[in-house]
């Protein structure tokens, strides 16, 4: 099953962290993930994080239940956050054996100080440029939805601070019960969400997510190390081609983002 995460379900799931990769819903996202899904801890808030600089890596595992079968998925992407905020993601994507097509690499930069977002793909070496949207005032605290009216059917529970992945960490579960015929299902259903966000860094380290509809998602960002990384990680290297657009109307058409190694 594929999550559209963005992470939240779990698209809102994992997005609700740093900064761009994928967009989605929150202020985070999760991680690199081509740009195109779970980028949990990339697809970001417009107010950056600036002051707690890392460098992590995010796996996202998603399994979907069949009758008589099951479908997993495993993605990885490496993250790194500087003191400035911007934020740069990367993904080795390895088209089916079938293609004929070799591995290709999704980077993404997001750079709240240029005040433009980056997408980078190195099976066509260009570089799609997308003007980043004004920062809003004030900022939601990382791993959190962001407000909206309350809902009868949802609980939150806070967990309380451990070690997750190796730093400090504050969980927070959150249910939503669907009632029984609502969506026309004969039974309750029920869904639950948790996040555990490190106090240090204000980004998910751990979401867990389980909805009988789709299937169950684990983010884990693991091999965190704190501090400067690279430099170069925020900049379009030498040889690629900067492209002006995105994915909205007067863009690059598709066939030229995804390119010769991109999804079909």
């Amino acid at each position: 099953m594929r999550k559209t995460l963005c992470v939240l379900p779990f698209c809102a799931v994992v997005l609700f962290a740093q900064g761009p990769r994928g967009g989605g819903p929150g202020p985070g996202g999760f991680g690199g993930f081509g740009g195109r899904g779970p980028g949990i801890l990339g697809a970001g808030t417009r107010t950056p994080i600036t002051g707690a600089p890392y460098s992590a890596t995010e796996t996202l595992t998603t399994e979907q239940a069949l009758v008589g079968n099951q479908i997993s998925r495993k993605q990885t992407a490496t993250v790194a956050r500087d003191s400035q905020g911007r934020i740069s993601t990367s993904e080795t994507v390895t088209p089916a054996t079938s293609s004929g097509k070799s591995p290709y690499t999704i980077e993404t930069i997001f750079d709240p100080v240029a005040g433009y977002r980056y997408e980078l793909n190195s099976a066509t070496m260009i570089a799609i440029q997308t003007p980043l949207p004004k920062p809003r005032n004030g900022n939601l605290p990382a791993g959190t939805p962001p407000a909206r009216p309350p809902n009868p059917n949802v609980t939150t529970t806070s967990l309380g601070t451990q070690t997750i992945n190796g730093v400090t960490a504050t969980g927070t579960q959150r249910t939503e019960t669907i009632p029984a015929g609502a969506i026309g299902n004969a039974q309750p259903i029920q869904v639950t969400r948790v996040a555990w966000v490190s106090t240090d860094l204000k980004v998910p380290v751990q979401i867990k997510s389980s909805d009988p509809r789709f299937g169950a998602s684990d983010l884990e960002v693991t091999n965190i190390v704190e501090g400067e990384p690279g430099a170069s990680l925020f900049v379009v290297p030498a040889g690629y081609t900067v492209q002006q657009g995105g994915r909205g109307p007067g863009g690059p058409d598709r066939k030229a983002r995804r390119g010769p190694g991109g999804p079909q």
